[in-house]
């Protein structure tokens, strides 16, 4: 890969002069795609064997031009010019080709002569000039054979550094080419492909592996659709499970339809698995259930052969995990969270420390031959098999919210890598980090965060033997890491053995490569290529800042989803292909030649929506509204020391570094700008991570506010709160501090029993002021709604 130029010695002139010219060092072909290294040496344009944009055919044809303007031209004049002539035809097989024929903008006719140096111009004048009328079909250019300066000028380039034949000597262009180009500040500049859009929060996309090309994508509410190798999508959905998955429309709710996997040997059997939030009741639970492809539509899912292989209850709303993945060895892999909340505060050392307990882990079981007898059962070398006080699914531990995980495919000529299991997991107050999870291991959540200590008093329990991660990064970086891949695919040779992933909060794409000596892994972060490195037909340089969720194609190539608004119920997530502008695999070699399907739906043409953006520079880090949390996974914030009220002026909600219960923005005004609140006003407070609409409930009384602490608090009372609140509708009344304990507050307000007619709290029944028999953990909180959530 690129790296950095060495600028010791470099005058600052000279070193802004060596950025600028960077900004445009980006070689591409006629075919506006970037150059290629032919798979047998050019015969007639050997100079452009190693790396150019001519395969053999185009050498050849090439080379049929050159041999018939020799039949049109004297022996005399042939002798003095064929040298020129084989110069010009050979530069479309240039590296730069697309620059000295001025077609890095699509919109203008290409020059049928290339771009060339005036002295280079002025000295086949002298003795060739008339080689330009067998070489073009210009015949402006024919009228300027006899004058020599406005010729020269017709065939200048107005950037001379790509000029002909000065460019082959040019080593800022050359030291660099073919390689991944990076920015003045190290990051590489790749660009994007529009491959689907308007999709509602698409947190999965995968392949069946059967030979089809088709992808499918999940998105949160519980809708999977159908994407064909053209990219039309089928009208009907492939699954629909939205009925039975539980997730809201708020920003950043965690719960919902969270991944799916093909088994391995697709379509025989036929099955696929997902994973998805359900409740029970007042309860809600993790669950994995196994379908079948309908046998009448290879494109749809018979929905009454779900069989539910396991379900985990789920202590609170977030850190719910959501990764499936089979691996070489057949197995399911399933990942988990370790139960939500902050600081995994489940039992003595949490249950990401509990061999014991399902959350917090990586599972793997065997789904094969499962018609009759158990749904599932134990691989053998599962390591804690023969654990009394194991449970035998469990494959690795201490995970606080693996969130995308992935298999190597390895490298496609050595097989190098195959099978590594790469893992992002998100980070509590300091640290996101990437893991590579191995069969047993115990990578220190909560003892540990990052490389740093959590708790400190179980970080020191060396019996613990947890793996430290391959890499962390703080919270300056990003806040909710989404795990990736690394990239195999054929298209982009630069590429291979890159561990692409991205933050979810900031919006930042990072890179990863391996040091095969040392072991150790070299960060790059990625940029969009700035000047017209992205600026050809179908290419982007920007993206939507929340980054989703990573993907393959079946042939290996690498995607990502994110979206604008990070809502189950907002239309505004895209899928992006990432391209590499500075190489690519020979044309031919890797096309596919995917498996008939038969289509019953109608199909939906893909139509682009984005646009390539301008900037001189690197396309910035993307920026927008940050969500109150990421749409899977939560980090609370520690409790602040007591609450204030916080101005309603429209700041960009952010998600913060945060850990423990309570804490989090306030709503409300500043006390000098409005009357003190009356007797009976209500507030949600809200940790940070949490969005508008959703909190803890807060009562004003007696001249002070208090929380409401009611182990019975359900609906009605909820109602009237959300109606205090300007909100229509009440969508859940929930309790035990699932939004963070009020601690730092007294508690007003107990055994509080609503009709859901009252206009403020204490309307309703409720034992006196500051009498109660509850404590902060019972805490009650709303969600309230603008929307019905029934329909």
């Amino acid at each position: 890969m690129a790296g950095l130029w060495a600028v010791a010695g470099i005058g600052p002139g000279a070193l802004l002069a060596l950025r600028a010219l960077l900004a445009a060092a980006h070689p591409q072909c006629l075919d506006f795609r970037p150059p290629f290294r032919p798979p047998q040496p050019l015969s007639f344009c050997a100079q452009y064997s190693a790396f150019g944009c001519c395969t053999a055919e185009q050498d050849a044809a090439l080379a049929r031009r050159f041999r018939a303007l020799e039949a049109r031209l004297d022996a005399g004049m042939w002798a003095t010019c064929a040298g020129y002539a084989l110069d010009l035809l050979c530069q479309e097989c240039s590296p730069y080709a697309a620059h000295l024929y001025d077609a890095e903008d699509p919109a203008t006719p290409l020059r049928t002569v290339p771009g060339l140096c005036e002295d280079y111009c002025l000295d086949m004048w002298q003795t060739c000039r008339g080689l330009f009328r067998y070489l073009s079909p210009d015949r402006e250019l024919w009228a300027l054979e006899s004058n020599r300066a406005k010729l020269c000028r017709y065939l200048s380039l107005d950037d001379t550094d790509y000029c002909f034949p000065s460019l082959l000597v040019n080593e800022n262009l050359n030291s660099n080419l073919g390689r991944v180009v990076a920015d003045a500040k190290g990051c590489l500049q790749l660009c994007l492909e529009e491959v689907a859009n308007g999709l509602r929060n698409p947190v999965a996309m995968v392949h069946a592996g059967d030979g089809s090309h088709r992808f499918f994508v999940a998105e949160q509410v519980g809708l999977v659709w159908t994407y064909l190798p053209d990219r039309s999508r089928l009208e009907k959905p492939f699954l629909n499970v939205s009925q039975a998955v539980l997730t809201s429309p708020w920003e950043g709710d965690e719960r919902g339809f969270l991944g799916l996997a093909f088994h391995p040997r697709f379509p025989h059997p036929s099955k696929l698995y997902v994973y998805y939030s359900v409740a029970v009741g007042f309860r809600e639970w993790i669950r994995i259930s196994e379908f079948r492809v309908s046998e009448d539509d290879e494109n749809t899912v018979d929905h009454g052969s779900e069989r539910i292989i396991l379900e985990i209850e789920e202590p609170a709303s977030n850190h719910n995990g959501g990764q499936l993945l089979f691996g070489d060895d057949g197995y399911l892999y399933i990942f988990t969270g370790d139960g939500g909340m902050a600081g995994d505060p489940f039992g003595k050392f949490g249950n990401a420390q509990n061999k014991s307990a399902l959350l917090g882990k990586v599972l793997r079981i065997d789904v094969d031959r499962n018609e009759r007898g158990p749904l599932y059962r134990i691989p053998p070398d599962n390591p804690f098999v023969d654990d009394p006080g194991a449970r035998p699914e469990v494959y690795a531990l201490g995970v606080r919210n693996m969130w995308r995980c992935s298999f190597d495919r390895g490298d496609p000529m050595s097989g190098t890598g195959r099978g590594r299991l790469f893992c992002g997991d998100v980070g509590q107050n300091k640290y996101e980090e990437v893991d590579l999870v191995e069969r047993g291991r115990n990578y220190g959540w909560r003892a540990r965060e990052g490389f740093e200590c959590y708790d400190r008093k179980l970080c020191a329990n060396a019996s613990l033997d947890d793996v430290l991660p391959i890499f962390a990064y703080p919270h300056k970086l990003g806040k909710s890491v989404t795990g990736g891949y690394v990239y195999r695919g054929c298209e982009y040779p630069n590429l291979n053995g890159l561990y692409i992933f991205g933050d979810f909060m900031s919006g930042r794409l990072m890179s990863l490569r391996e040091n095969p000596e040392t072991g150790q892994w070299k960060y790059s972060e990625v940029c969009m290529g700035r000047g017209q490195t992205c600026a050809f037909p179908g290419l982007i340089n920007n993206y939507y800042p929340h980054i989703i969720s990573f993907a393959e194609d079946e042939a290996g190539e690498l995607y990502f989803m994110s979206t604008g608004v990070p809502s189950a119920t907002a239309a505004r997530g895209v899928i992006y292909k990432v391209i590499d502008p500075s190489r690519r695999a020979p044309p031919g070699k890797c096309k596919i030649h995917p498996a008939q399907v038969k289509v019953k739906s109608r199909l939906i043409p893909f139509v682009p929506k984005e646009k390539f953006i301008w900037t001189p520079e690197s396309t910035p880090r993307p920026t927008a509204r940050a969500p109150t949390k990421a749409p899977r996974r939560k980090r609370p914030t520690a409790a602040p020391p007591a609450p204030t009220i916080r101005p309603t002026k429209p700041a960009r909600p952010t998600r913060r570094p945060g850990a423990r219960k309570g804490g989090g923005r306030r709503r409300g005004r500043p006390s000098t700008a409005v009357p003190a609140p009356q007797n009976g006003s209500v507030r949600l407070v809200r940790p940070a991570g949490l969005s508008p609409g959703r909190g803890r409930v807060e009562v004003f009384v007696g001249g002070h506010w208090g929380t409401v602490c009611d182990d019975a608090w359900d609906t009605k009372a909820a109602t009237v709160v959300c109606r205090q609140l300007g909100f229509a509708h009440a969508v859940r009344a929930v309790k035990r501090a699932e939004f963070g304990e009020g601690r730092a507050l007294p508690i007003l307000l107990d055994d509080v029993r609503c009709t859901g007619n009252e206009r403020n709290l204490l309307e309703c029944a409720h034992a006196g002021v500051g009498t109660h028999n509850c404590k902060h953990e019972e805490d009650a909180g709303v969600e309230c709604s603008h929307r019905d959530p029934d329909l």
